[in-house]
């Protein structure tokens, strides 16, 4: 599937939080975050706009062209980027001051990302309901895995769901410890990508 892909600029902001709004509404990890359909609807768009604004700030936002999926990755070197224990507190301050998942999510998921090697950070890619399944989040990571490929550099994520951990895999990633189990809730699968030599094929 060829997608025209372009960066994310503060003029998109309002369309990246919508589009990601949308796609995560019934992502295991939202549900768990906010469980009950009337609140993820009512606030799970915060949470949302808040990552959009870090990654716009410190990453790259990476869409397609008629709006219908986009990519947040941030850089990150050796030793992770400094830290900030007051961060998540502040998200869940600006989100839901009640819901302690929220920052509760955001520590786990500190706890295990890999601080060890310099690399590029899938915070999350999303694909607007009714287009999921037609290759467009595979072809959109394609422009960042090559230039990964071509530059001797790791990729990170974080997969939500068995669904799109068996993406990943095929994009190169592979599982990196033991899932992360959320207290009564789903699991996430922290995956690593090693650099391959350039113009290998992905699979698909």
């Amino acid at each position: 599937m060829s997608a025209g892909i372009r960066q994310a600029g503060q003029g998109d902001r309002d369309l990246v939080v919508r589009l990601l709004d949308s796609a995560f509404q019934d992502d295991p990890v939202s549900g768990w975050v906010f469980p009950g359909d009337e609140y993820r609807r009512a606030t799970h768009h915060r949470l949302m706009a808040a990552f959009a604004d870090i990654v716009l700030e410190a990453g790259r936002i990476d869409m397609t062209e008629d709006g219908s999926a986009c990519a947040l990755w941030l850089p990150t070197p050796a030793g992770g980027h400094e830290a900030d224990d007051e961060g998540p507190a502040q998200v869940r301050a600006a989100v839901d001051p009640d819901n302690e998942r929220v920052e509760l999510i955001a520590r786990l998921t500190a706890g295990i990302h890999p601080t060890d090697r310099a690399h590029e950070y899938l915070w999350m890619i999303g694909v607007r309901p009714g287009r999921q399944g037609e290759g467009i989040g595979s072809a959109l990571m394609g422009a960042v895995l090559d230039r990964c490929d071509r530059e001797g550099t790791p990729a990170y994520l974080e997969a939500s769901s068995e669904r799109s951990r068996k993406l990943y895999e095929r994009l190169g990633f592979d599982l990196l410890g033991r899932p992360l189990q959320l207290p009564d809730g789903p699991q996430m699968f922290p995956m690593w990508r090693e650099p391959r030599h350039f113009g290998e094929p992905r699979q698909s």
